[in-house]
C-alpha cells in the first residue's frame, strides 16, 4: 500500500480518457477533495500529468504543487502501473553524496545535494520521523545517518582520492583517514593502502520508504492548499500502463515523462532519446540470528568497487552489477542471474569487508537504469520540452526528465525543481542549457 489511509473517492477522470472508454482506470490513492466549481473570476484549472512515480516523477509532482501560482487551481495526476517506487528507483542502493566515486565534487554538486536534502526533509516530515541514527527500529528507518567510507584498492585511485579530498563541500565534508581510524569506525575493515576517505554527512536512504513518504508529502501539500479559500490543489495516482502519449494529448496543459528506462519504449520517442539501458542487480544479506557479533550501530556504509549499504546491525544490500543494453525490466531475479551477480559482487565486497562471508544471502532485486551520454560536465540528466523532438502538433506540452542514471537520488531534486519551473512558466529557458543541449546533437 502507498498510504496508511484508505483511498478517497475516485477523482474525476480527464475528459479524453473517458471518451477512450478507459473503464479500468482507477485512482490508487487520492489526496484532496474533488474541486468545487471555480468561483467567479478564477482562472481555469491547470492540469499536469506526470508519467512515473519514481525519484524524478515524485520530485516533479512535489515542485509542481509547491511552485504553482497562489490563488490557483492545480491538478497533478501521476501515472505508474507499478505504483510508488515500483520501478528501478525502488530497488536502488540509496547511498547519497555529491561526489563521484573518485571523490571529485560533481558539476553543480552542491546544488544537487541541497535540493535532494530539501526533499528528504519534506519526506521525513510527512513520515513523522527525523530519521534513524541506528539506535532502534532500523528496519523501519527512512534514512541512516552514519556516513559513507571509501577505501581505495589501487594506488592510482588512492592518489586521485587524496587530490580531490583537498576541496570539498562544507555541507558534505570529506575526511582522510588512515587504517587505524578507518578500522575504529568499521571493525574488521580491510584498508589495503592505509587510506580511506570518510564522508560523515553522507546518507544511506531506503528508496522505497523515502518515495512513499515523498508521496505522502505531496498529498499533504494538496490537502493543505485545498483547505484554503484562495487556492485548490488535487493530487492523484493512477495505476495504469502507459501505451503512448496520444492518450494524454489535449487533456493536460503539460505531460512530464519520468519513466526512466521505459521512456524510449513509447512509440513517439523510439530511437529519439540518447539513452542507454543498464540493468543492475543488488543482493541483500543478513547476519544469522545465532551470530553474536553484529555491524556497529555507528559504523558507516562502504563505497568501494562494490558498495555495501548497511541498514541496521544485521542487514546489508550489496551492489551493483552493470549489464549494458538490457531490455529486461523485470524486477525479479532468476536463480542463474542471482548466482552470476554473487560471483561478481562478493569478491569486490570481500576485498574491503571480509566479514561479509559470515552473512547469509537472502534475495536479489534488479532494475533498469537509463544512462545519459557523457558530456564535459559529466553524465547529466536529460531535461527539456519534447514537442520538437516528437514532431507532432498537440494541445499539450510534453516534457522529459530522463537519464538520471546511477545518481537518481542525487539528481532528482534539482531536476524536478527546474522542470517544474519551466513547465509552469511554459519556458524551457528556465532550464540551464547543459541539461537541454542533448536535443541539438544529431
Amino acid at each position: 500500500p502507498h498510504s496508511t489511509h484508505p483511498p478517497s473517492p475516485l477523482p474525476p477522470r480527464p475528459r479524453l480518457l473517458q471518451s477512450l472508454g478507459s473503464c479500468s482506470r482507477r485512482a490508487a490513492t487520492y489526496a484532496a477533495s474533488s474541486p468545487s466549481p471555480s468561483p467567479p473570476g478564477w482562472p481555469r484549472p491547470l492540469r499536469y500529468a506526470v508519467l512515473g512515480a519514481g525519484f524524478a516523477g515524485l520530485s516533479v509532482a512535489w515542485h509542481l504543487l509547491k511552485q504553482s501560482p497562489k490563488d490557483s487551481r492545480v491538478s497533478v495526476d501521476v501515472y505508474d502501473e507499478n505504483g510508488v517506487g515500483g520501478g528501478a528507483s525502488g530497488v536502488s542502493g540509496g547511498l547519497l553524496h555529491p561526489y563521484s566515486p573518485k571523490a571529485k565534487l560533481l558539476w553543480r554538486g552542491g546544488e544537487f545535494w541541497k535540493e535532494s536534502m530539501d526533499l528528504l526533509r519534506s519526506a521525513e516530515k510527512a513520515n513523522g520521523t527525523a530519521g534513524s541514527d541506528g539506535a532502534s527500529r532500523d528496519d523501519e528507518a527512512l534514512i541512516w545517518r552514519r556516513g559513507i567510507l571509501r577505501p581505495p584498492t589501487t594506488e592510482k585511485a588512492a592518489d586521485i582520492l587524496l587530490e580531490n579530498a583537498q576541496s570539498c563541500l562544507q555541507s558534505c565534508s570529506l575526511q582522510v583517514l588512515d587504517s587505524d581510524a578507518a578500522q575504529r569506525l568499521i571493525p574488521g575493515l580491510r584498508v589495503p593502502l592505509n587510506l580511506a576517505i570518510y564522508m560523515p554527512l553522507a546518507l544511506n536512504i531506503n528508496p522505497r520508504k523515502y518515495l512513499q513518504a515523498l508521496f505522502s508529502a505531496c498529498q499533504n501539500v494538496a490537502n493543505e492548499a485545498s483547505a484554503s479559500s484562495s487556492e485548490q490543489k488535487e493530487f492523484n495516482l493512477y495505476n495504469e500502463h502507459i501505451d503512448n502519449l496520444h492518450q494524454f494529448s489535449g487533456d493536460y496543459d503539460a505531460v512530464i515523462i519520468c519513466l526512466g528506462g521505459k521512456a524510449s519504449s513509447l512509440p513517439e520517442l523510439t530511437n529519439k532519446l540518447p539513452l542507454r539501458t543498464c540493468r543492475g542487480v543488488i543482493a541483500e544479506f543478513r547476519l544469522p540470528s545465532d551470530t553474536v557479533e553484529k555491524y556497529g550501530s555507528r559504523s558507516p556504509s562502504i563505497l568501494s568497487d562494490a558498495w555495501l549499504a548497511f541498514q541496521g546491525p544485521r542487514t546489508v544490500s550489496v551492489g551493483s552489477t552493470w549489464q549494458w543494453k538490457s531490455d529486461n525490466h523485470d524486477p525479479s531475479v532468476s536463480n542463474e542471474e542471482a548466482r552470476s551477480a554473487m560471483e561478481e559482487l562478493l569478491p569486490k565486497a570481500s576485498a574491503v569487508y571480509p566479514g561479509i562471508s559470515k552473512w547469509d544471502y537472502v534475495r536479489a532485486r534488479a532494475g533498469i537504469r537509463a544512462m545519459p551520454p557523457l558530456t564535459a560536465n559529466g553524465s547529466l540528466p536529460l531535461l527539456g520540452c519534447l514537442n520538437d523532438v516528437i514532431g507532432e502538433r498537440s494541445n499539450s506540452a510534453f516534457w522529459l526528465v530522463g537519464g538520471l542514471g546511477a545518481r537518481g537520488l542525487l539528481y532528482h531534486g534539482l531536476a524536478g525543481k527546474l522542470t517544474a519551473k519551466a513547465v509552469i512558466s511554459s519556458d524551457e529557458n528556465m532550464i540551464p542549457s547543459e541539461f537541454t543541449c542533448w536535443k541539438a546533437v544529431k
